[in-house]
């Protein structure tokens, strides 16, 4: 049996976030990545053992952790594989959609002998769902998450689906693509799209540059959509964050709303 003291390494910055909210400290929280960079304070004293990517698995052998943390998109298949050959224990998250989050909350916390506050986090999570009240259908959204290409996220995705949630259409503009479609000014006349939201990751997007994707949609001959900067951390970083993102973006769709 695993003692409550735990050694943890995660590479998965919004679980990062989530195991410190889960009530681990940094001498549970041994190894990260370098995007692992919430909460501040608390994760400059955590050894960086490679990207999301390009995780090192001699460094992370060598921390000797009692549990991995991984997901299933943001990690490499193969970095897995290896680990588990080691006889590593490891968790895998599978987040698409916010509704997905309550149980991902329940699983780690017990997997971090942190039942109790996974529980905690996973109800919180589960009311802020419940609050949320959409009575009309939102303007024709496109969230954009690359500017060179441009590329997009659709609502079969945690981005997208939890736009979706908060009264955001959500336009799926290639739905045989992975998920992230590049797009050009056409899909946007094509699907009269009427909003276009700029993510500050992982490209930090500028007015101007929204401004340029505006004017090319007018010159293909489609409607300048409206443009409006997101954080794109309330739209990525799922797990502990997932309750206050959707806080926020209700009201950010209100305001919206409300100003058109």
């Amino acid at each position: 049996m695993i003692s409550s003291f735990m050694r943890v390494v995660s590479l998965v910055p919004s679980l990062t976030q989530t195991l410190f909210d889960l009530g681990l400290t940094s001498n549970e929280v041994v190894g990260r990545t370098p995007w692992c960079i919430h909460p501040q304070g608390e994760v400059e004293q955590v050894m960086v053992v490679g990207g999301t990517k390009t995780p090192n698995l001699n460094k992370i052998l060598n921390l000797n952790p009692d549990l991995i943390v991984m997901d299933r998109e943001e990690n490499p298949i193969d970095f897995y594989r290896a680990l588990s050959r080691e006889g590593m224990n490891i968790f895998v998250s599978e987040v698409e959609s916010p509704t997905d989050v309550p149980d991902m909350l329940r699983a780690l916390g017990k997997a971090c002998n942190r039942k109790s506050a996974g529980e905690q986090l996973a109800l919180l999570c589960e009311d802020s769902m419940h609050q949320i009240e959409t009575n009309v259908i939102g303007p024709r959204t496109v969230p954009l998450i690359w500017y060179k290409p441009l590329m997009a996220v659709s609502p079969s995705k945690y981005a997208g689906a939890i736009l979706s949630m908060v009264g955001f259409n959500v336009i799926d503009t290639h739905p045989n693509s992975n998920g992230y479609p590049e797009i050009m000014p056409f899909d946007f006349v094509k699907h009269k799209i009427d909003l276009i939201l700029l993510t500050s990751e992982p490209h930090k997007f500028t007015l101007q540059e929204g401004a340029a994707i505006a004017e090319s949609i007018a010159n293909a001959g489609g409607k300048a959509p409206l443009v409006k900067l997101i954080d794109g951390e309330d739209l990525t970083w799922f797990g502990s964050r997932t309750a206050p993102a959707i806080a926020r973006l209700v009201e950010f769709y209100n305001n919206i709303n409300s100003t058109n």
